[in-house]
């Protein structure tokens, strides 16, 4: 299990607005989004074996998703163009923000130092954010495994209103 990056944002929080350029030439904001349930789910790189499963898992829950009202949004610092090619290759029908200034990274607190093999270096943490139709947090996936997510971010959908909205530890 990846470790947890200490995030600012809490479930009840607010959720930062963004607007971004996506894969297929459209632009995606939050405030468009309004009155929906919006899984904001951030991975460091298209096309690497982790972020590849993990998109798979949306893409292969997205009916289901979809059915619960959700719309799923995945964003990287990558460019639009390799967002085109990585949805294209793996056929993902939901949008790929292009947030290559780390604007949205950033708002959401999940830019920042990371470690593999030992080498340290800033990237984007994988965390999962889910945003409910008030615009509100109404979940947190701080320490994302890829394989199988969506199985869980689906199970969450699924308790709607059922108590008060918790952060997810794992």
């Amino acid at each position: 299990m990846p470790k947890p990056i200490e995030l600012r944002l809490k479930v009840g929080d607010k959720a930062p607005e963004f607007s971004a350029p996506a894969a297929g030439g459209k632009k995606v904001a939050l405030a468009d989004l309004a009155g929906k349930s919006v899984v904001l789910y951030f991975y460091p790189k298209d096309d690497t074996p982790g972020c590849t499963k993990e998109a798979c898992s949306f893409r292969d829950e997205f009916s289901a998703l979809e059915k619960k009202g959700a719309v799923v949004l995945g964003v990287s610092t990558d460019s639009v163009t390799s967002h085109d090619k990585f949805a294209a290759k793996h056929k993902l029908p939901f949008a790929l923000l292009a947030d290559e200034d780390r604007g949205i990274a950033r708002a959401y607190g999940v830019w920042g130092p990371k470690t593999f093999m030992g080498r340290k270096y800033e990237g984007v943490h994988r965390v999962t954010f889910l945003i409910g139709p008030d615009g509100r947090i109404q979940k947190i996936w701080p320490a994302v495994k890829p394989q199988g997510h969506a199985a869980e971010v689906l199970a969450a959908l699924g308790q709607g209103g059922a108590g008060e909205p918790r952060e997810e530890k794992g």
